[in-house]
């Protein structure tokens, strides 16, 4: 036996090597914290090698449980092959170059590497000292040296800048997003010094709080200036044969564009590369955790089986591996003058841990716990249960103290191994247990008490919400060529902005196409008549001829129908509000208290849903409220947030979910979430055994159960609630005929809150909300990074390498074959294909408890393909599957395309979708047309919401009806929804809708100076377009004020062209209501023209005549204000003054 332990661990000495062995589960992450604690004197730092990227990931955190007050780091991987030909993800690229600065500055107690990032070649030290800069307060600064500097850090130049690397100038504004920062800073320049630096919301770009230093890491991991490149290019033409301008490559970095893929040149920018050790203080300590050998060999015959598979490529000639990565022997060389400590978990002669024993739960045995209840009463150690969450360790209580066990709390390791308490419960993120022999501390975790372990809490990076403005509403991404409406004069093509100096200086005009020729040029500032057409194929919209009557006959058939719809829509209406409802009690402390226990920031959309919910539940009407949200926009918080309202009023809460997995993550996420209250949660799914599910029903009946999550199966006959209250039902669509009749039974009784998936946009949303309410959470819950999606050929290659990608970073991936009687064979294609996988099968046809089974394994990571049908389409949320790939994809529909892609991409990882079909030039025009479409929808941003809006305009035919769908392609769908929601008022007010008269009204108004955005200003033109079309929606001072505010935080001060935009839109608000048609500026008078029958008092125009010697009547429809001041303000002021007279 050896004379060391954990508790009181060897010193290495540097040079020497020494082999800790018997280390089980996490006892290897205690034994690295432990050695950092006990020789922090002598060890500056240490550097842990893992076999893979898993094992490094799985590192930090039981690091950072086991020692919280250690600077633990992680040095990501690139995510991308060996001579891949698409680059790491800029958010990769800041983590590692924020590492290397930390590691460089000292700030850095515990280093994880996975082996394949240890052995790159990377940039030398000095590299990172010398493109490293600082912007403090009050500094002086030149405008031209800033931006030389910004070029030579390799930052992008932007017209808005929303990602790490990126900047831009705009007068005495400078926005610039530093490479490893989790925010954008906006540095404020007054002449030439920095004024103020405040923090910004890269979403909104709105400032966040002020900071007195930014630090401005490079822009990427190699130089980008002229000398750099230069160099590039001359070592390239010394390394390479041949003619270098045949390679893109070659070309694209003489004209300062870095390629896709350039990382893999890197040694080229640099006299001499450094490795890893190069940024390691002398003293730093290895430890090996893992294979390490083994990861090195595999790693280097696969880079050089790469390297001999693409080498022959002309333009795109590689460099050696040895140029780019340390070989075998060099690795081990570098690493022997350090103290080097080598992991194992083989018992060696002296183990300083042990294996737990046998202690799973046998659900089929009569005591469940009869494993671990042995283990406790053999064992003379302290035993520490670790809960994967809070809601886990509230279900383990219970099921414990259901088998007479009754743990204490704790709070952390140093809480655990303080206490004396002999069975103890807490959160650990620990993978698997072990025991601590001469400390005598055993912990145990969920994957030994359950054969199936529970899934990972997602380890996302939860980042800023991002507010997106109803896009279809801004004419954000507009592009030329693009169909709009006119509300007046039908549609027509927009061919962009265009200037016309109208006598007065330049003015910014829309300029539309009509048919036959004719054009028309419609002023910025009454953008609010143009609305987006959408209803049909862009490229066969209906073109109406300007003039011709035939834009007035289909608005007068659009009219008939809509009034018909308005008027069902308030019968319905009516008929629920003489309906009463159930009014929840609320107290104000507890929710605020289960809401704070939400780990993520609410998005405006999200808060806004909720509170519409709780307004509902606690008015005493019946609920009906409807929320629409993309995949994982966080929908089920807001029904979260409603069950514990119920609940605490004291009724029960049922939750239909349309599938069995759905159902069991629901549960899983109910009880996580509903873990520190007195609540009992059941499921009732096809997951439950017959007693199991007897036993809920039983409890259901009785009203001892508050929760009950379940499929169909919660609609049987034998369910009869002792007190509902509450019914929550997820994607109704999906339910069957039967089930839904059921549900309309159902919603006679109870509050009914349905969540959806389905894009309903938020126009429609308003129109309809006479019938349902609606609640669209239209905001990304968080900054996930696009997912990079390809249209491939299904070719054994094309398998292999986007497969291993994912494999080779300790992802999942998904593999869609939607073909039950094939799916056996595909499995057996795939694992002779990559014999290192570990392949399971997932579809409809299996039993249950079979699916169940496979399902937990690929969850707890135990499988790393699931090979499927679209059984996984919705539900199933697994942060570690980042790849998918679609066999035959030319087989789906846009939406469950884009709904099968949402399975990936839901943690910080860089996501990958593979579209895979037998000939990519074979493809039907309108399968290309799909697919390139779901190419294009990679951001969760604007182009997603436009290129979804074939499917809002689906959803709108299934919730008006067929009839509608021809009405809304004939006069688009904004307009459409426009007029429904003019009807719906009308209606309401006793007023017969008139559908013919404009919807808004158009003041024309003439200021006498330009009233634009100027190009140096605001020079992006999507940028102007949206923003114009934002003022011209605004209906009152305060949604001005807001973009007015906007406007001078991104641009600076507003110049005179923008502050008459702003006062005309102004004058606008006010004169609609008072029907002024025309405010026209002459040479010293003011015209207000009004419309026939102006709705303003004649009595308060006389008033205002007679009280005021200036203004005058000219002719029976104007006033004339006479005796104008020069000034620009004072004269809005005036013109104001009189309109209030007669408001």
């Amino acid at each position: 036996m050896s004379d060391f332990s954990l508790s009181a661990l060897p010193a290495v000495k540097p040079g020497s090597r020494f082999v800790f062995s018997g280390l089980q589960g996490a006892a290897d992450a205690l034994l690295l914290a432990r050695y950092l604690e006990q020789h922090r004197a002598t060890v500056p730092m240490l550097a842990v090698v893992c076999a893979n990227a898993v094992d490094a990931q799985r590192l930090a955190e039981e690091l950072r449980w086991f020692a919280p007050q250690a600077r633990v780091k992680l040095l990501p991987d690139w995510e991308t092959l060996p001579y891949d030909n698409f680059s790491p993800h800029q958010d990769l690229i800041s983590e590692r170059l924020a590492t290397l600065h930390d590691l460089q500055n000292g700030a850095c107690d515990i280093l994880l590497v996975p082996a394949s990032t240890a052995l790159q070649r990377v940039a030398p030290p000095s590299f990172l000292a010398a493109y490293t800069f600082f912007f403090k307060k009050g500094e002086k600064l030149d405008e031209a040296a800033l931006k030389a500097q910004f070029t030579l850090a390799g930052y992008e130049h932007v017209s808005a800048v929303m990602r790490p690397g990126e900047y831009s100038v705009r007068g005495g504004l400078i926005d610039l997003f530093p490479m490893g920062s989790p925010l954008p800073y906006r540095l404020d320049l007054f002449g030439d010094e920095i004024e103020t630096i405040r923090s910004f919301d890269p979403d909104t770009q709105r400032s966040l709080y002020p900071v007195n230093e930014v630090r401005l890491l490079p822009g990427r991991e190699f130089p980008m200036d002229e000398a750099s490149r230069t160099a590039f290019r001359g070592r390239w033409r010394e390394v390479f044969e041949g003619d270098p301008t045949r390679s893109p490559i070659y070309k694209d970095i003489g004209n300062g564009v870095p390629s896709a893929g350039i990382e893999y040149y890197l040694p080229l920018f640099f006299e001499e590369t450094a490795t890893l050790f190069d940024y390691l203080p002398g003293a730093t300590h290895l430890a090996f955790v893992g294979d390490i050998e083994g990861a090195v060999r595999r790693f280097w015959a696969d880079t050089t089986q790469r390297y001999n598979f693409m080498r022959h490529d002309r333009e795109r000639p590689l460099l050696q591996p040895s140029a780019l990565y340390l070989d075998e022997e060099a690795f081990f060389v570098a690493a022997k003058p350090h103290a080097r400590l080598v992991l194992r978990a083989e018992p060696g002669d002296a183990p300083l841990s042990l294996p737990l024993p046998n202690v799973a739960v046998n659900r089929r045995a009569e005591d469940p716990l009869v494993n671990l209840e042995s283990f406790l009463m053999r064992s003379n150690c302290r035993v520490m249960i670790c809960a994967e969450s809070a809601g886990r360790r509230e279900t383990l209580a219970q099921m414990l103290t259901a088998s007479g066990l009754h743990p204490e709390g704790v709070a952390d390791f140093a809480d655990l191994m303080s206490g004396d308490a002999k069975f103890v419960l807490g959160v650990a993120p620990l993978y698997q247990g072990f025991i601590l022999g001469d400390e005598r501390v055993a912990l145990i975790t969920e994957t030994e008490l359950y054969a199936q372990t529970v899934r990972r809490a997602g380890r996302r990076k939860q980042e800023q919400a991002t507010a997106v403005d109803s896009m279809v509403r801004d004419l954000a991404e507009l592009k030329i060529g693009d169909p709009v409406v006119h509300s007046e004069h039908g549609i027509g093509r927009y061919q962009g902005l265009v200037s016309i100096d109208m006598g007065n200086g330049e003015e910014e005009f829309l300029h539309l196409d009509y048919d036959k020729g004719s054009k028309l040029y419609v002023p910025v500032h009454q953008l609010h008549v143009i609305s987006r057409y959408s209803g049909a194929d862009p490229e066969t919209a209906p073109l109406h001829s300007l003039g011709s009557g035939q834009w007035e006959k289909a608005k007068r058939k659009a009219a008939q129908q809509i009034r018909d719809t308005a008027a069902e829509l308030l019968n319905l209406y009516a008929r629920r509000a003489l309906r009463q409802g159930f009014a929840f009690p609320l107290t104000p402390e507890d929710y605020a208290t289960f809401a704070e226990s939400f780990g993520f920031e609410e998005t405006p959309d999200q808060a806004a849903a909720i509170a519409a919910v709780i307004a509902d539940m606690t008015s005493g009407k019946p609920m009906d409220r409807l929320v629409c949200g993309d995949v994982g926009f966080g929908k089920t918080e807001v029904a979260l947030r409603a069950a514990f309202v119920a609940v605490m009023g004291g009724k029960q809460v049922a939750i239909l979910a349309p599938t069995t997995l759905l159902a069991e993550q629901h549960y899983q996420t109910l009880v996580d979430r509903f873990a520190d209250w007195p609540v009992r949660i059941a499921e009732i799914s096809r997951f439950k055994n017959k007693k199991e599910i007897d036993a809920a029903i039983e409890a259901i009946n009785a009203g001892t159960i508050d929760i009950v999550i379940g499929t169909h199966k919660l609609l049987s006959p034998d369910v009869k609630f002792d007190r509902l209250g509450l019914v929550i039902i997820d994607e109704e669509h999906r339910f069957g005929v039967r089930q839904k009749e059921a549900l309309k039974t159902l919603r006679a009784e109870v509050d009914v809150l349905t969540l959806t998936a389905t894009p309903i946009p938020r126009t429609l949303g308003m129109a309809l909300e006479g019938l349902r309410d609606f609640s669209v959470i239209a905001t990304a819950p968080q900054k996930r990074l696009a997912i990079k999606t390809f249209l491939r050929r299904e070719e054994d290659g094309v398998l292999r390498e986007a497969i291993l990608r994912e494999l080779k970073r300790g992802g999942q991936v998904y593999f869609l074959h939607n073909e039950v009687e094939t799916i056996e064979n595909k499995r057996a294609k795939l694992e002779e294909l990559i014999p290192e996988a570990r392949v399971v099968v997932a579809h409809g046809q299996m039993h249950e408890r079979e699916l169940e089974r496979v399902m937990r394994d690929f969850v707890a990571q135990r499988a790393n393909i699931l090979l499927c049908t679209t059984i996984i389409e919705t539900g199933i949320d697994v942060p570690t599957a980042n790849t998918i790939l679609i066999h035959r994809a030319d087989k789906f529909g846009l939406a469950q395309l884009h709904q099968l892609r949402g399975r990936v991409g839901r943690s910080h990882h860089q996501a990958y979708a593979y579209l895979l079909v037998h000939d990519v030039d074979g493809l039907t025009k309108q399968a290309q047309r799909r697919l390139e479409a779901i190419q294009q929808m990679e951001e969760l941003g604007a182009g997603f919401y436009l290129a979804m809006h074939d499917l809002e305009i689906r959803g709108a035919g299934e919730v008006l009806g067929d009839k509608q769908s021809g009405e809304i392609t004939e006069i688009g769908f904004q307009l459409y929804t426009d007029m429904l929601n003019q009807a719906v008022k009308s209606l309401k007010a006793g007023k017969e809708p008139d559908l013919m008269a404009p919807l808004a009204a158009t003041t024309e108004i003439n200021l006498g100076t330009p009233a634009l955005l100027p190009q140096d200003y605001c020079g992006d033109v999507q940028e102007r377009l949206s923003l114009y079309k934002r003022l011209a929606n605004c209906e009152s001072s305060e949604t001005i004020d807001n973009i007015q505010e906007e406007l001078i935080d991104r641009f600076g001060k507003l110049p005179p062209q923008a502050q008459s935009l702003i006062e005309t839109h102004r004058l606008r608000i006010a004169a609609a209501p008072l029907g002024i048609r025309k405010i026209d500026t002459g040479a010293n008078a003011v015209t207000l023209q009004f419309i026939p029958n102006p709705p303003v008092d004649a009595i308060k125009i006389i008033d205002l005549v007679q009280k005021n010697r200036q203004i005058k009547l000219a002719g029976q429809d104007r006033l004339r204000i006479e005796n104008i001041p020069a000034e620009f303000a004072a004269l809005t002021q005036t013109i104001r003054h009189a309109m209030r007279q007669l408001a």
